[in-house]
């Protein structure tokens, strides 16, 4: 493929991935704290789907743009130790997000429909424990990626 081609793909994968998560835990906390049952349902379930739509075909587009500008340039990862940096960073965040987060967002969405279907008035104590740690992880779960674009844009 062609440098800008592949260039473009990369960076309209970073766009859409960096772009959802920073967009979708801002979205998802200020429903939270509304702390209505209905509100963070219906939060909980956009988080999911466009985590799957956005995060995750973005990842793709990053990867294969990325693959694709190393053939492109010819650069071998040996000589460019900020990209090795970077790629080991957005692996990293690929894997919180693979191991920790899907897994207490989908767990998290579970206990907000529930509530939502039995007409609870407040949120489950354990909803507040996933969502105190779905925080925790997800801030380096954004900070991991943001380090990624630095150094990949870093020379």
């Amino acid at each position: 493929m062609e440098y800008f081609t592949v260039k473009f793909i990369h960076v309209l994968g970073v766009v859409l991935f960096l772009g959802n998560i920073i967009v979708s835990a801002v979205w998802k906390m200020q429903a939270d704290r509304t702390a209505n049952p209905v509100i963070i349902a219906f939060a909980c379930r956009l988080v999911n789907l466009t985590d799957l739509l956005f995060t995750a075909f973005g990842s793709a587009l990053i990867v294969i743009g990325g693959i694709g500008l190393f053939h492109a340039t010819g650069i071998a990862i040996s000589d460019a130790p900020h990209l090795t940096i970077g790629i080991s960073l957005f692996a990293m965040a690929a894997m919180l997000w693979i191991i920790g987060l899907l897994p207490l967002q989908i767990y998290m969405s579970k206990l907000a429909t529930e509530a939502v279907n039995t007409n609870a008035p407040e949120m489950p104590a354990t909803y507040e424990k996933c969502r105190k740690l779905w925080n925790i992880i997800g801030m380096i779960a954004v900070i991991l990626p943001v380090g990624a674009l630095y150094f990949m844009i870093y020379r």
